[in-house]
């Protein structure tokens, strides 16, 4: 296995080198196969012999660890200084096939950047990123990955006394806004000018050569995040804390902490108990994801002129509708772009938010529709019946203007509408049996989440309607 770390050796001033602080007896408690098999990795890699690897124990060649440096504004609020409080930048992969992937520890001890924090994560933190991470990926949404799971009996401290553990996370690279804020504030406009330079070489090699590159690749970030957050609103997914310090330049989900996928579709729903103004609310997601490339444009603002900030802005909104356009209506079944489309779903969902209806449920029992069947099964999910009908003989209408067959159809709906997906309360059954030492759940559901489209028989325990306790589970920023 090949090591090396660009971010080391090409970006000095830019982190802190930094050997990962190892926890107190650790032992590998949980890893994903599949994403080992696709970095390459064998069954030996996960055996007692090589656990230290896990727990930061163990560095391999090529590795030279570091804390990176970054700066934010939080809930809105400029916060200066921060980086990687817990994370450890370990170095980066190089697989057969020529492509690189960061190896990065969450949970690895105190750097120069942990502020007041102590620098460790949890085990419930640890899971939930794990699953999160890997359900967005099958869900077919940018993401880093998470690879194992290591724990220890080391205490660590938050409302309660917790078990420690560890987190080896994989991405293509951890670059967010929050880099290019650190040095446009500290009034390094040369290192912003470096860091672009460098996401350019690595990740936008086609651009190097071109005149206008700053603005090709700057009009990317913002569609790629564009097409990130529709993608996001397409499967109800919350993200918490939408921080530009959490934001990725590469338009990839990063740093999982109070997410919340919609039980209950609530436009307004707020996943961060701690969100006390409802800032990230999931209806807001768009627009703050637009407020934050105004952010980062800022940084960028001697790199780029106005009018060229403002053109690559621009392309935001036409993006996101596009992609979210796209992804709502194969979730609706249908082919072709029709002057109904909107209505018919804005209509959807007006009915879905009067009644709380189950947002994933109700996607999915849409799938079994047949054209010309009279009655819908998802009719039982409504109590305003008569409007409900209204809104489906319309729905069949739409439908038979696409001349597809109903099995063709109802296949590619089950192809973009989950089964099953990470309901908070399925997440913290797996934290509950976990931290008694009983990993059948988190296995379960694992498994499950790697194969939302399915409906496998095996996972319809997971695909119910959450049961009414689970309303109670308040997650927050120590989660």
């Amino acid at each position: 296995m090949e090591f090396n770390n660009t971010w080391h050796n090409e970006l000095s001033g830019f982190y802190t080198a930094l050997n990962p602080t190892p926890l107190a007896n650790a032992r590998l408690l949980y890893h994903s196969e599949a994403l080992a098999r696709d970095l390459e990795l064998d069954d030996s890699w996960f055996t007692p012999e090589k656990q230290g690897v896990w727990s930061g124990e163990t560095l391999l060649p090529g590795m030279q660890p570091l804390a990176q440096v970054y700066s934010g504004h939080q809930f809105g609020v400029w916060a200066g200084q921060l980086g990687d409080g817990r994370g450890i930048l370990l170095g980066e992969q190089q697989l057969s096939d020529g492509r690189k992937f960061d190896w990065h520890l969450k949970g690895a001890g105190l750097t120069p950047y942990s502020r007041m924090g102590d620098g460790r994560a949890v085990l419930r933190s640890t899971i939930r990123e794990f699953l999160a991470s890997e359900a967005l990926h099958h869900l077919g949404i940018p993401t880093s990955r998470a690879l194992t799971i290591a724990v220890s009996d080391e205490p660590v401290y938050r409302e309660t006394k917790e078990r420690g553990a560890m987190l080896l996370r994989v991405a293509e690279s951890h670059a967010r806004f929050g880099h290019f804020e650190h040095f446009f504030y500290n009034g390094q406009p040369e290192k912003v000018r470096q860091l672009a330079d460098y996401l350019i070489r690595h990740h936008w090699p086609a651009l190097e050569q071109e005149s206008d590159r700053y603005l090709l690749w700057f009009t990317d970030v913002v569609e790629r995040t564009a097409r990130l957050i529709a993608a996001w609103q397409s499967v109800g997914f919350a993200h918490g804390v939408m921080n530009t310090d959490n934001m990725s330049v590469l338009g990839m989900t990063l740093d999982y902490g109070p997410y919340g996928f919609l039980d209950e579709y609530q436009p307004g729903y707020i996943c961060n108990h701690s969100d006390y103004q409802g800032r990230y609310a999931f209806d807001n997601q768009p627009m703050i994801g637009l407020w934050n490339l105004n952010r980062l444009a800022h940084a960028l603002s001697e790199l780029l002129t106005t009018e060229q900030l403002k053109q690559a802005l621009s392309h935001y909104e036409p993006a996101l509708m596009a992609a979210w356009g796209e992804k709502m209506r194969a979730k609706l079944g249908f082919l072709t772009p029709q002057q109904e489309d909107n209505d018919l779903l804005t209509g959807l969902l007006a009915l879905m938010s009067q009644e709380g209806s189950d947002y994933t449920r109700t996607f999915r029992m849409l799938s079994e529709v047949q054209q010309q069947e009279g009655r819908s099964p998802l009719r039982d999910e409504f109590i305003d019946r008569e409007a409900f009908d209204a809104w489906y003989q319309r729905y069949q209408q739409r439908l038979l203007k696409d001349e597809s067959s109903d099995e063709t159809r109802q296949q590619r709906m089950k192809a973009v509408n989950p089964a099953v997906i990470l309901r908070n309360y399925l997440a913290q059954q797996a934290i509950e049996g976990a931290e008694q030492g009983d990993i059948t759940m988190l296995k379960h559901l694992h498994q499950a989440l790697s194969d939302p489209f399915s409906g496998a028989p095996e996972f319809a325990d997971l695909a119910g309607r959450p049961p009414e306790w689970s309303k109670k589970i308040e997650v927050s920023c120590s989660s």
